[in-house]
């Protein structure tokens, strides 16, 4: 397993499709997962510190994880099985649940543990861009978007 960080949300032109970037810690790989809108969202907002007035489903996971003493240690991208992307929620007791990589990262985003991606999942769908960081302009973009949706919009 390598260790991954989130890079950000950003849009695929010109599908208009929002992908979760991850990256290789330390390396040069990066893993694209396309993921929902609502997903895109949860990411975002977790990693630009935004609350929202009442839990999102991803907060409310986190707070019932808590209320009941079963701490989240990991999350695993484990598989990518006819171009779909499997997940592992990695409990303190051992325990592992079967996500979604875009829901179990916005919960490890929110529960500030760890994210890995078995090598496998890498070499399959991992891209090497040497020295490239995603471009300003797709993140700003993607931003705009959020500014604009009210959790309304995903009723």
């Amino acid at each position: 397993m390598q260790s991954l960080d989130v890079v950000g949300v950003r849009m695929e032109m010109p599908s208009n499709n929002p992908i979760v970037l991850l990256r290789e810690t330390g390396g040069e790989r990066y893993l694209p997962i396309w993921v929902g809108a609502v997903e895109a969202t949860a990411i975002a907002y977790a990693q630009q510190g935004v609350v929202p007035p009442r839990p999102l489903t991803h907060d409310l996971l986190r707070d019932v994880l808590t209320a009941v003493g079963a701490p989240l240690a990991e999350v695993r991208i484990t598989a990518l099985k006819e171009g779909v992307f499997y997940a592992l929620l990695v409990f303190e007791s051992g325990i592992e649940v079967s996500a979604r990589p875009s829901d179990a990262i916005a919960l490890a985003l929110r529960a500030e543990v760890p994210i890995y991606g078995a090598e496998e999942v890498l070499d399959e769908a991992g891209i090497e861009l040497p020295g490239e960081e995603p471009q300003e302009e797709e993140v700003e973009k993607f931003r705009e978007f959020l500014d604009q949706i009210s959790p309304e919009d995903f009723q």
